[in-house]
């Protein structure tokens, strides 16, 4: 018997059962299947509209990506802040492992800093024909993502445009979404094209589809995060996308899903009742068995609660005061991280910091000198090929302050990732209080902890009980308005 079958004669049973109340109304189960957008589902081939987000530096790792896609789920490999060749190494360890076919994502960051890093990265997934990338942090559309979105790009049957490069694009601000839901900018397709990168057929049909099959409305989130409130956000986003819809008249309907701050039966509910098309999970997927980051942090993210979470500096963004969501309890990263900011607004220059600031600073902060700091960042610029921007450091004191600063927040995420005991009060944790309202759910069960949590029983768990809460919420609602019309009779 099929699972939908299954499902089917549960239904039925359950109907039966409930007729027996005069005072009940019966109606259809909802099912963990029947939640969001069907079409999503059908274009991804997984069972759920629930997906599990890339994570930094590989916290969404292979194992995580394996997991999910071997349950019919999908996940996102993490790529942000990880070398070329390792990435490559994760994509050949993946498809090596799946080879029927089964779901899966790559994470494309935005990579203002180095474009050419952005357009390799993009290449390499094209090399080894990823059709989904998740993308974070853009802020407009860049040539890399144009060039991803137009290989492979054709007409059906029908004559509708298509492409089987998919992208989901992860964010938080509607002028953002507008980008997203519009054609490639024409400047970047004639710049694609005289370079040699696309086909003139690809430039002419570049301008009948959107730049994204997806949108992943991000709210408040662990990591970077702006703050956004779902109840706001999803909506606008919605409302954009119709009228976006309405005026390109396009083949494709992009869907809007919902992300940041999922963690429990009644947050999903309420994503999927204000309309959401799918989920996406962050948090509670980094204290997993398959989580790509150190045991020690997985044991600190197990007992958190809500309100165990602070905003601090984004490392990679840092004079812009961009902010990334972490964990407070029991480190000091998220109070340094901010005392570092606030100096580097004040002050112009190492140098002219105060002595006894400098002299905490190099000492509990950072463990390390000014100078050595410096030797360090100069030496991984030199490697990543920006020697533009060492000099600029020697010439501007207040650059290079920074550049020394945001040495703490690479440093801070990779004790992280050692997991020594003696370095925690240091670490830099991506988090959000999905993940504490997630522990708090699980209390006294099994998957309280870390070790017995995998990331496609979690999916699997949050989807099945989302449903039966749904059911639960709507059959009391009808129950309560069927009495009170029998009382009004």
């Amino acid at each position: 018997m099929s699972f939908n079958s299954v499902c089917e004669q549960k239904n039925n049973e359950k109907n039966a059962k409930s007729s027996k109340n005069s005072n009940t109304i019966k109606i259809p189960l909802i099912l963990p299947e029947s939640l969001g957008s069907s079409e999503f589902r059908n274009d991804y081939c997984i069972k759920y509209a629930c997906i599990a987000g890339g994570m930094y530096r590989g916290i969404a790792s292979k194992e995580l990506v394996i997991a999910l896609a071997n349950a019919r789920l999908m996940g996102f490999l993490g790529t942000g802040g990880r070398t070329l060749n390792d990435i490559e190494q994760d994509i050949i360890y993946i498809q090596n492992s799946l080879t029927d076919g089964q779901a899966y994502g790559l994470n494309l960051v935005a990579n203002l800093d180095s474009p050419e890093a952005e357009l390799a990265l993009v290449e390499l997934y094209l090399n080894y024909n990823i059709r989904c990338v998740e993308a974070a942090a853009f802020i407009r559309i860049t040539p890399a993502l144009v060039l991803y979105r137009l290989q492979g790009i054709y007409k059906d049957q029908h004559g509708a445009v298509r492409t089987k490069n998919k992208i989901i694009a992860k964010l938080s601000r509607p002028e953002v979404a507008n980008h997203f839901l519009s054609p490639a900018p024409m400047h970047f397709v004639q710049q694609l094209f005289a370079l040699g990168k696309i086909t003139p057929e690809q430039v002419e049909l570049s301008q009948f589809i959107f730049m994204c099959d997806d949108i992943c409305v991000e709210a408040d989130s662990g990591g970077h995060t702006d703050r956004g409130q779902p109840a706001v956000l999803l909506p606008a986003i919605q409302t954009l996308r119709d009228q976006k819809v309405l005026e390109h008249n396009f083949a494709q309907t992009p869907r809007v899903g919902l992300g940041g701050g999922i963690g429990t039966p009644n947050s999903a509910a309420a994503a999927f009742m204000m309309g959401a098309d799918f989920i996406l999970t962050g948090s509670i997927n980094q204290c997993t068995v398959e989580a790509g980051t150190s045991d020690l942090v997985k044991r600190m993210l197990q007992d958190i609660n809500v309100q165990d979470t602070d905003y601090a500096p984004a490392g990679d963004m840092f004079e812009s005061g961009a902010k990334v969501q972490v964990l407070k309890k029991g480190v000091f990263f998220a109070a340094r991280a901010n005392k570092l900011f606030q100096l580097y607004q004040q002050y112009d220059s190492l140098d002219t910091l105060p002595e006894k600031i400098q002299t905490q600073l190099q000492h509990k902060y950072f463990n390390a000198s000014f100078d050595d700091i410096w030797a360090q960042t100069k030496q991984y610029l030199l490697n990543a090929n920006r020697s533009q921007d060492i000099k600029r450091a020697e010439q501007d004191d207040k650059y290079k302050m920074a550049r020394v600063f945001r040495w703490y927040f690479a440093y801070s995420m990779k004790l992280a990732f050692t997991g020594s005991e003696q370095a925690r009060v240091n670490f830099q944790i991506h988090t959000g209080p999905a993940l504490g309202a997630f522990n708090q759910w699980v209390k006294g069960t099994e998957l309280e902890h870390w070790q017995n949590r995998h990331v496609d029983q979690i999916a699997e768990k949050l989807m099945q009980s989302t449903a039966a809460l749904l059911n639960t919420r709507t059959q009391q609602l009808l129950t309560l308005n069927h009495v009170a019309e029998k009382k009004q009779r």
